[in-house]
Parts: C-alpha cells; structure tokens; sequence
C-alpha cells in the first residue's frame, strides 16, 4: 500500500516540476479523437519539442496546489491530456488551437502561460500572434525604415544638387 502512495507522490511531484519549469502549459480535452489523429498531434507537438502527457486529474490537482496555481480545478475533469513547452510560449497555443480547427473533438480548456492561469480566449489569443520569427521580422523593418529614409532623403539631395551643378 505505501508503495502506490510513494509512487503517487512521485507522479505528483513530476507534474509539479513540470508546471514550474514550462512557460506555456495548455490542459486539452482529446475525448472523440481516434488513435490516428492522438498520433498525428503528439507528432506535431514532439517535433515543436513539447510534452504531451496524459495524467489522473487528482495528480494534477495536488501538484498545481504544490505549485500554487488556482483557477484550474474546475477543468480538470474527464479525459485531459497536457501539452508542456519548457522553450516556446506560443508553439504549443498554435498546433493545438490549428489542430482543434481541423478537429472539432479536441478541446482546449485552459492553460498557464508563464506562471498565470490562462482562459480559453487568452490561449486562442496567444495562438494568433504571429511566431517569434514573424515578430522579429517585424521589428527589424520597424528598426530599419528610419535608416532606410534618411538614405532616400539623402541620396534624392544628392541627385538634386547634381541636377542644379549641370
């Protein structure tokens, strides 16, 4: 008997390391999908490098109360699978939220997203931002644009006083 109950700690302590360590956790409902499909996601998340596990919600409840996080007792029920990502913020939002488009019984629950509990509408929010990739794309052409007009302005005073020497 107090072997399962180590081995339960153990469990609890697991998922506990694992809600620190991740900056984006997202709590599923995977209830309809057939084995296939569960393959073809676990895919996509392993290839992004997140963790997708699926454990008893009693486990889950005592280590998100070892963790302290609240607000995510009422989800825990049913089915759940969690998606943990320790790199990416937005990766395991985004395969998760374009796979539940493509397939209508996943369903995302909540998440927690760098410490703080994070609402359906939150998680898909956090889904439509663009990758960091994008973003960074976009705040080099943000950064570039004044430079890149200061050549123009110059190069047109250039061509005008050539204009006005010939």
């Amino acid at each position: 008997m107090s072997s399962a109950i180590e081995l339960k700690k153990q469990v609890v302590a697991e998922i506990a390391d694992k809600f620190r360590a991740s900056k984006s956790t997202i709590i599923v409902d995977y209830r309809g999908l057939n084995v296939a499909e569960v393959t073809e996601l676990r895919k996509q998340l392993r290839e992004a490098g997140i963790e997708f596990k699926v454990y008893k919600n009693t486990l889950t409840r005592r280590a998100l109360a070892e963790v302290g996080l609240e607000g995510l007792d009422e989800v825990l029920t049913g089915p759940n699978a969690i998606a943990f990502s320790n790199d990416d913020v937005v990766a395991p939002a985004k395969i998760l939220n374009d796979f539940a488009k493509k397939h209508e019984a996943l369903e995302i629950k909540a998440g927690v997203i760098e410490g703080n509990v994070a609402t359906v509408e939150e998680v898909k929010a956090l889904a439509n931002l663009p990758s960091r990739e994008g973003l960074l794309s976009m705040l080099l052409s943000v950064l570039q644009a004044p430079i890149r007009n200061f050549a123009l302005v110059t190069k047109a005073v250039a061509e005008q006083k050539e204009g006005q020497g010939a």
